[in-house]
């Protein structure tokens, strides 16, 4: 099943996953939208149980939502079953953990990392070794092929992992915190992988991450809050006065289809806003104000 070009490679409508333990029920997620279009590199950024990874494991099929609507590449994830959500697994996304161990063998070598996705993909025999250099080439590890994990950098394992990754051609790759374990210099080398990967390939690539440094590697940073997106930058790159490229950024409020918006902490703190605000609707804009805590509103 493949997407239409008009419709979001990625899409969640009003996403709730509640968990419920010992008669607690606990809500990860509380109606999250979020759209990613075909080819975009995206980061999810938030706080640790904002939900970020509660979306991730929906996303790659490892969990299901208890209500709303996902769809990934054409996928239905809340109506998807047996061989259909493997098949997905296997063939439709690819997945790149923090830990090493989820990503790769610790006995196989990174040539037979990449091997055995391959197999489990059930790509032609014939075509697999032609297969492994092009997935390694490019991210500069093809003269590690003989090695085992253990004998690799951090930032050498987690490149190791998006050719793992790759290997069956995914439409989609997600990525589970990926530079969480990695020193300044190896996270740029992989996030610049994963640039690469969406550049060259036209691979969707989502990045969820605790760390807002990701963010400047990305076009697109989409914030997480209490189980809802929040808010998003954009980046782009412009031409200044003397003609020289410059990054510029604009950040937007996300509004749900009920009309639910959540500000950013900064701006509640610096106006003061908090219990009830009063709103003013002006002809081009909406404005916000603070309310006096005796009840009386604020001129």
């Amino acid at each position: 099943m493949t997407a239409t070009t008009d419709t979001p490679h990625i899409e969640c409508v009003d996403l709730v996953r509640i968990f419920s333990a010992e008669g607690v029920e606990v809500q990860a997620l509380q109606g999250l939208t979020l759209r990613v279009e075909r080819g975009e590199l995206t980061a999810i950024v938030g706080a640790s149980g904002s939900g970020k990874s509660t979306l991730l494991s929906i996303l790659s099929g490892l969990d299901v939502p208890t209500a709303g609507r996902a769809r990934v590449a054409g996928h239905d994830l809340l109506t998807m079953r047996g061989a259909e959500r493997t098949a997905y697994r296997r063939r439709t996304v690819g997945f790149v953990w923090q830990q090493t161990a989820r990503n790769l063998i610790p006995y196989f070598t990174v040539a037979e990392n990449v091997a055995t996705a391959l197999a489990v993909a059930a790509y032609p025999s014939r075509d697999r070794r032609e297969r492994i250099g092009a997935v390694l080439e490019p991210l500069g590890i093809a003269d590690l092929a003989d090695r085992l994990p253990g004998q690799l950098s951090g930032g050498q394992q987690q490149r190791a992992a998006i050719a793992v990754a790759l290997a069956n051609e995914p439409e989609v790759l997600f990525a589970d915190e990926p530079t969480g374990e990695l020193d300044a210099l190896n996270s740029e080398l992989v996030l610049e992988a994963m640039r690469d990967v969406n550049q060259r390939l036209g691979v969707t690539v989502l990045i969820v991450t605790h760390d807002a440094g990701v963010s400047s590697h990305v076009r697109r940073t989409v914030q997480i809050r209490d189980g809802r997106t929040s808010t998003e930058t954009h980046r782009s790159t412009r031409s200044d006065e003397f003609g020289r490229a410059v990054q510029h950024a604009e950040e937007f409020a996300v509004l749900d289809r009920v009309g639910r918006l959540q500000l950013p902490q900064e701006y509640l703190t610096a106006l003061g806003l908090k219990d009830r605000v009063r709103l003013d609707l002006e002809t081009d804009r909406v404005e916000v104000r603070p309310s006096r805590p005796d009840g009386e509103e604020a001129p």
